[in-house]
């Protein structure tokens, strides 16, 4: 077996290993048997039962030994486990790379923000704004988008990452008051990612770092959800500005793959419009001498990341 594909179908498994221990008998229609269950979620024999498989085809699924599921397997799979839409996609996404039907990976993306797209953030000011890279290192932000995230500017440009912002910042805790829905969210984009890429150095070297780093983190990786981006509206306790409430919006950037714009906006005339107006007023200016070391520091690690990368 290639060791792509070894890999592929590890990944596959783990999925569905988490999966079917998180599922409840209760939520799959099943009524549990008298005696302690030594299994959390679904046995294995329940699961395969209510996707029509047998037992041994599927314990081979979950360890790894059977690469090749059909799509209406994967459908059936899906169903018994109650996925939604954006896991049950994710699952079919493993089940082709276990298969190794998927085309050679593109090489990896560019760290690069063009000039262009700079100019786009300094734009939508006071709008906090941002350019992250699928491991959420920051790559590029105006004033706002940087000092949204209360401490991150203490940290050297190259360390700024908005998971690693989340699980070791000591502000991260006060910034956000759903602090345990935020870091579910971010660890399970992280997972969406890493299940797609799951050779990929930028990805493997963040979450290297959080598995030894962060408890919480640890946790909840091995739970293994995968979620979409989705609008969202999210309140900051800002040490300097107060508490602001504001939609959120992360999206795609044609022609720059891996490459995502945040942007944060407030009704005009809300006090959390007012708390945005502030933010950006006090949040230090491009083209300071900070700002310069700044840039020229977080240019630096993306070049050397990008040799990393290609090596």
């Amino acid at each position: 077996m290639a060791p792509e594909q070894h890999i592929s179908g590890d990944e596959l498994a783990r999925f569905l290993r988490a999966r079917r221990t998180q599922t409840s008998p209760e939520s799959a229609g099943l009524t549990p048997g008298p005696g302690i269950r030594r299994t959390p979620g679904l046995r294995r024999e329940e699961l395969a039962t209510l996707a029509g498989v047998s037992i041994d085809y599927y314990t081979r699924l979950e360890r790894g030994k059977e690469t090749r599921p059909s799509p209406g397997v994967i459908d059936a799979l899906a169903r018994a486990l109650h996925l939604d839409d954006d896991e049950h996609r994710h699952l079919r996404e493993l089940a082709v790379r276990a298969a190794h039907y998927a085309p050679e990976p593109p090489p990896p993306p560019s760290r690069t923000v063009r000039p262009h797209l700079k100019l786009l953030l300094e734009t939508m000011r006071p709008n906090p704004a941002y350019v992250v890279s699928r491991s959420m290192d920051l790559l590029a932000w105006n004033p706002a988008g940087l000092a949204l995230y209360a401490g991150i500017a203490d940290w050297p440009a190259r360390q700024r990452n908005l998971a690693r912002y989340l699980f070791l910042h000591p502000t991260a805790h006060e910034l956000f008051p759903d602090w345990d829905t935020q870091v579910r969210g971010c660890v399970a984009r992280l997972r969406a990612e890493a299940g797609n890429n799951p050779d990929a150095p930028d990805l493997t070297s963040l979450v290297g770092e959080l598995l030894l780093k962060s408890p919480d983190f640890a946790k909840l990786w091995e739970r293994y959800e995968v979620i979409g981006r989705k609008k969202v509206q999210k309140t900051f306790h800002h040490p300097l500005v107060g508490v602001l409430t504001l939609s959120g919006q992360s999206m795609q950037l044609e022609g720059t793959p891996g490459q995502r714009l945040g942007a944060y906006t407030a009704e005009p005339g809300t006090p959390d419009h007012d708390a945005m107006l502030l933010l950006d007023m006090t949040a230090p200016e491009p083209g300071t001498r900070q700002d310069a070391r700044d840039e020229s520091e977080a240019q630096g690690g993306r070049d050397a990341q990008e040799a990393r990368d290609v090596q």
